[in-house]
């Protein structure tokens, strides 16, 4: 099973900084028991939204020839929740980059109040090798609202 977490992309700058959304719906699965009659987005999942919009960052400014794939989480602190009705605010930044390696700092909020914040690094590995370029070239465009389903 494949979470995609990042609903919309607001902008993008290339190889700088990429923001985006993710809503947190009630009918998602990974909330029927974390916690059962308390549901909550769990942290880890708010790392992956923030590592899958590095991601889309890295797709777009290459050209779609390049995907992050995160190795390490160096820094991550966790400030509060996001719950079901929430829109959780992804921002990352690129923090260094070199040779088919790149590092990120992201952080992700509701309603201007932090909820994780995550540094992290790993491999620029071919996008051609793991998806459909075309596929993810045109979901993007669909995320940015410029090309409709």
């Amino acid at each position: 099973m494949r979470y995609l977490l990042v609903d919309r992309i607001l902008e993008w700058k290339a190889d700088e900084r990429i923001k985006g959304i993710k809503n947190v719906a009630m009918t998602e699965d990974f909330l029927e028991f974390h916690f059962p009659g308390n549901p909550i987005m769990p942290g880890v999942l708010m790392v992956e939204a923030l590592v899958q919009i590095a991601g889309w960052l890295t797709a777009a400014s290459s050209d779609f020839t390049g995907w992050f794939l995160p190795e390490n989480v160096d820094k991550c602190k966790f400030y509060g929740f996001a719950m079901p009705g929430d829109q959780v605010e992804l921002e990352i930044e690129a923090v260094a980059k070199e040779t088919g390696r790149a590092s990120f700092r992201g952080v992700g909020t509701v309603m201007g109040k932090k909820k994780a914040v995550a540094e992290f690094s790993g491999v620029i590995v071919p996008l051609a090798e793991i998806a459909d370029v075309e596929k993810e070239r045109r979901f993007f465009k669909v995320l940015m609202r410029q090309l409709s389903l």
